[in-house]
Formats: C-alpha cells, structure tokens, sequence
C-alpha cells in the first residue's frame, strides 16, 4: 500500500470525530425532527383520505430533509478542511443555492443508467426472435449480471456518496460529472478501498450507538417501573426509542396507557431514536468529505 493511499486512509478514519461538530450536530437532528413531523402529517392526511394535502406534505418533508442533509454537509466539509465551521443558518442558506446541482449530478447519472438498462431490457426481448435468440441470451445473459451489478456498485461506491461532497466543496453540476467520470476510469479501486472503510466506521458507529440505546433503554424501563414505581408497560415506555410515535403505537392493538405521562414517554424515546439515526449518518456524511477531499487534495 503506498504512502498517499495509508495518508488517505488516516484522513478518512479520523472522520469518527464527526459527532463533536455540534452545529452539525444540531442542524441535522433538527432538519429530521421537523422532516419526521412532516411525513406524520402526510400520514394522518392520507388517513382521512386528502391526497392532495398528503403528497404536499410528503414534498415538504422530503425537501427539509434534503436540504437539511446539504446544510449539514456543508459544516462537515468545513470542519474536513479545518476551517471555522459556518453557522447552521448560513448552511441552510447555502444548501438552499447550491442543493439543485446534487439533484442535478444525481439524476443525470441515473439517467445514463437507466438508459442502459433500457438496451439491456431491448436486447432481453431480441432473444425471443427466431435462430439468434438462444445465441444472443447466452451472450445478454453474462454481460447483463456484470452490467447491472457493475451499475448498483458505482452507484452505491461512487455516486451517492461522492456527489454531494464534491458540491458542498463548491463545484459546479458539470464538475461534478467530470469529477465521477475521472473517479471511474482511473481511480475507482482507490476509491472503492476508501468508501469501504466509511461504510464500516459507520456499521461500527450504529452497532456502538444501538448497544448504548438498547442496553440502557431495558435498564432505565427496570429503574423506572420497578424502582421508581412509574406505571406504564415496559412496552409502552420504550416504544419511543424504537421510532414508534402515538398513532403507530396504537395502530399496534395496544392501547396507549398513562395520559399526558405515557406521550411524554413516546417523545423522549423520540428524542432518543433521532439521535440513533443522526449520529451513524454525521459520521457517514464526514466520511464522505473525508474521501473527496483525499481524492482531490492530497496532504
């Protein structure tokens, strides 16, 4: 393993301090607070049958979480490059001119892909015409594992997670296709071997974060029920922390106990399961400015 590629690595681990950027920190646990409260809105919405009123709720929600993601990038990028980190306004404002150009870069290589699809879907239906059909599937059959999977792979290596850090680095939507294109022809191992290490810092994280959450959650419903005498189900009191709100809990056939107690139980167990989603996803997300920036500013 060569020098730059165990100095690329370093920078890469070193994103496990993700978690101490609190602006970060804050603007994307807000960004899926209000998002979540937004898809429960389009939920209760679809319930009573106004469609209209759902998907528009839907697009809110996804749109927060979206540029909430881009302002959140934004900080982390800022702390990746060892610069003052931008407040959380001033990355909202930021995401909120630059978030078209990842939309952009994604679709246009989700297009190409599906055009690819698209040959590979006519070539499956030449193989039912007379005489070349059993040749042309025996030929289709290979190439099209290897072209799917080759697809998913780069998509899932390469385009998700470096598209959003080449814009918050400040290129522009054609910068970002020359960017992934060049990534592709000439340095896609590299790449691969550096998106490895943040997809297992992230399992890592999430497996660190949910022994935390699950062993303290059983020992706190044990004090509080038993020692503190509260009376709710066990149940009930750890519904939050496994993302069940009010209404899912009592779409669940158990009645919701307790009154203004048990949903104050629900929303601190809320509080409880953003911050499992948040904290693997900062890491990722810091990891993903850790391996554009290897790749595009070597130390």
């Amino acid at each position: 393993m060569t020098p730059p590629l165990l100095s690329a690595l370093a920078r890469v681990l070193a994103s496990i301090d993700a978690p101490r950027n609190l602006r970060a920190l804050y603007a994307l646990l807000a960004g899926f607070c209000l998002s979540g409260l937004l898809l429960a809105m389009a939920r209760s919405a679809l319930g009573r049958d106004q469609n209209l009123l759902s998907a528009l709720w839907l697009g809110l929600g996804l749109a927060v979480a979206f540029f909430g993601v881009n302002a959140t990038g934004l900080m982390l990028m800022d702390q990746a490059r060892g610069r003052p980190v931008r407040d959380p306004q001033d990355a909202l404002s930021d995401a909120l001119r630059s978030g078209h150009r990842v939309l952009i870069a994604l679709l246009a290589c989700v297009a190409l892909a599906g055009l690819a699809v698209l040959a590979l879907a006519g070539l499956l239906w030449a193989t039912h015409l007379p005489v070349i059909g059993a040749p042309l599937l025996a030929v289709v059959l290979p190439v099209g594992v290897l072209m799917l999977g080759g697809i998913t792979f780069v998509l899932v290596i390469l385009v998700g997670p470096l598209a959003g850090p080449a814009v918050w680095a400040g290129q522009r939507s054609a910068g970002v296709l020359r960017f992934l294109r060049g990534r592709l022809r000439h340095g896609l191992p590299e790449t691969a071997l550096l998106m490895a290490t943040v997809y297992l810092m992230v399992a890592l994280a999430t497996a660190a974060v949910s022994f935390v959450v699950v062993s303290g959650s059983q020992l706190l419903a044990g004090l509080a029920i038993l020692g503190a005498g509260v009376e709710l189900p066990a149940r009930q009191l750890l519904a939050g922390v496994m993302g069940l709100g009010p209404r899912a809990f009592s779409a669940s056939s158990v009645p919701l106990e307790g009154g203004t107690l048990g949903l104050a139980a629900l929303i601190g167990g809320g509080v409880v399961f953003a911050l499992v989603l948040v904290l693997p996803t900062l890491v990722w997300l810091r990891g993903c400015c850790a391996v554009y920036l290897a790749l595009t500013e070597p130390e």
